[in-house]
């Protein structure tokens, strides 16, 4: 009976890990659209507070789902793919992110996530491209 109970606490602390899991590219679906996570560069992640993973194909979808559960963000890891390093979460709060035609994100948003500002510049070449930080950027698409 000791055992069964010491394998429980393990199990149930386990499976509560607050830690981000690797999004299985081509396998994992995203949470709020529902279609297959494929893209690298455009990803989106949030782990609550109590380690519910949630994955997202765009960052677009991530933003959308967490319009009306706002009360998630303080407590929650909001992450994203930074485009200069695919596959790589970087925190969301404190991301840049650029809307421009020069890339096309899955949903059709043109939005992508960027480490800084600066980042985003370089790498977008264009009078056209908006450029938000995390609170201009949920209140542009909400």
């Amino acid at each position: 009976m000791k055992r069964f109970a010491l394998l429980l606490l393990m199990y149930t602390c386990i499976g509560c890990s607050k830690t981000a899991e690797p999004i299985n590219y081509g396998t994992d679906m995203c949470h709020y659209c529902k279609m297959t996570i494929v893209t690298k560069t455009h990803a989106a992640q949030i782990v609550t507070g109590k380690g519910k993973q949630y994955k997202f194909d765009a960052i677009e979808c991530m933003i959308r789902f967490l319009e009306p559960k706002k009360d998630l963000i303080p407590e929650s890891q909001v992450l994203i793919v930074n485009y200069n390093t695919p596959g790589i979460m970087i925190d969301a709060k404190t991301a840049s992110y650029v809307i421009s035609e020069e890339i096309l994100s899955p949903m059709g948003a043109n939005l992508t996530g960027f480490k800084s500002t600066e980042t985003a510049k370089q790498t977008i070449n264009s009078t056209s491209a908006k450029y938000y930080d995390w609170n201009g950027i949920f209140n542009k698409l909400n």
